[in-house]
């Protein structure tokens, strides 16, 4: 279903005229979707620290109209917004982004944030699944992630800092249009003691992980890579764990949403998984990951998780054994696991589901 007739659908089942949408991911979902010249998503973000963008993008079944103030108008009409779009503009010194979308919308109508008069609006379920043109943009975005972290690992060094490591990255990801929400760098240390290893001024020293997400055009792509120095001996043996869990997650994943399935039956794969390859309730210690596409995870799976596991959608898993971790960004169908956030130039190994018959293979260390 294109993105157009799911909404139209929306508002037909939810008796509404209009939605809107202000939070960055979702903004850039509507802008980037319902436009047929092929216009890349548009950015509403000025300032990354808020959950609201400084623009509001809303559909009412003829088209998509842009509220925003006087200072931003010209720039995303120039930069960020498709031919045709309608903009509605207000003083930046008399109203608000709210007030002015609550005067100019038909009604009723719904907003993913606080608008009098307006209904409350989640855009998760609408985000899913992604579309044919979504999946292609996400393809190219999530292999120059990869390449990206991989470059950063390859220049890595033992006494490395992992604050510079992270700066590193950072510039990568900058070079390709990318911002970072999450860079995590933990050297051998600190990767043992904690399960996010925001980087610090303490060396690598016999090993690194390097996790990121990533985003650009609305869309996040998360992966992390091990290269090691001087590992110790547990840390192939935990990592393949780890990618054996992975693995049995994105083939639950495949079956789940072949049989319209919840996030929770994912996880009852993932905790058998955990106890087949000896490291019962590890899965208690981080969690597991679940659904990507407009934010970094859609949703997070649990052990009662409802939330529906769509398909094709990108599901970004990243199991964790104590020291080790695997995530990527794989593309599920009905039929496939695609992995997104790959270059071909990094070690794998084939791994085995537990539980499906499904191997495939995963990101493992890089010897340096």
């Amino acid at each position: 279903m294109s993105l157009t007739a799911r909404l139209d659908a929306y508002l037909a089942s939810n008796d509404l005229d209009a939605v809107w949408f202000a939070r960055p991911g979702s903004f850039a979902w509507l802008t980037g979707g319902v436009d047929a010249s092929g216009a890349e998503s548009g950015d509403n973000v000025v300032d990354r620290g808020g959950d609201i963008g400084v623009a509001a993008a809303g559909y009412d079944g003829d088209g998509v109209t842009v509220v925003t103030d006087n200072i931003e108008a010209p720039r995303l009409r120039d930069e960020e917004l498709a031919d045709g779009v309608d903009i509605e503009t207000f003083p930046w010194y008399d109203g608000s982004l709210a007030a002015t979308v609550a005067a100019v919308s038909p009604s009723p109508a719904a907003a993913d944030f606080d608008v009098p008069g307006l209904d409350s609006l989640d855009a998760t379920p609408l985000r899913q699944p992604l579309t044919d043109r979504q999946q292609t943009r996400y393809r190219d975005f999530a292999t120059g992630v990869a390449e990206a972290v991989e470059t950063v690992a390859r220049r890595a060094h033992s006494t490395d800092r992992e604050r510079e490591v992270a700066a590193e990255l950072r510039g990568e990801l900058a070079a390709i249009d990318a911002s970072a929400p999450v860079v995590l760098v933990g050297g051998s240390e600190r990767a043992q003691r904690y399960r996010h290893y925001t980087p610090k001024a303490a060396p690598l020293d016999e090993y690194a992980l390097l996790s990121v997400t990533a985003e650009r055009d609305g869309l996040y792509t998360s992966c992390t890579r091990t290269v090691a120095f001087d590992a110790p001996e547990w840390l192939r043996e935990r990592t393949r764990a780890a990618m054996r869990v992975e693995a049995t997650a994105l083939a639950a994943t495949r079956a789940v949403g072949a049989d319209s399935g919840t996030a929770g039956d994912v996880f009852d794969a993932i905790q058998r998984a955990y106890d087949a390859v000896g490291w019962d309730g590890e899965w208690q210690n981080h969690h597991q990951g679940g659904a990507a596409g407009y934010a970094g995870r859609e949703w997070i799976a649990t052990p009662e998780s409802d939330a529906p596991v769509a398909v094709p959608q990108g599901y970004a898993w990243n199991p964790t054994v104590r020291g080790a971790k695997s995530e990527d960004t794989q593309l599920v169908t009905e039929d496939d696991i695609t992995l997104l956030s790959g270059t071909g130039e990094w070690p794998t190994e084939t791994v085995a589901a537990v539980g499906y018959d499904c191997s495939m293979e995963r990101h493992s260390v890089l010897d340096r």
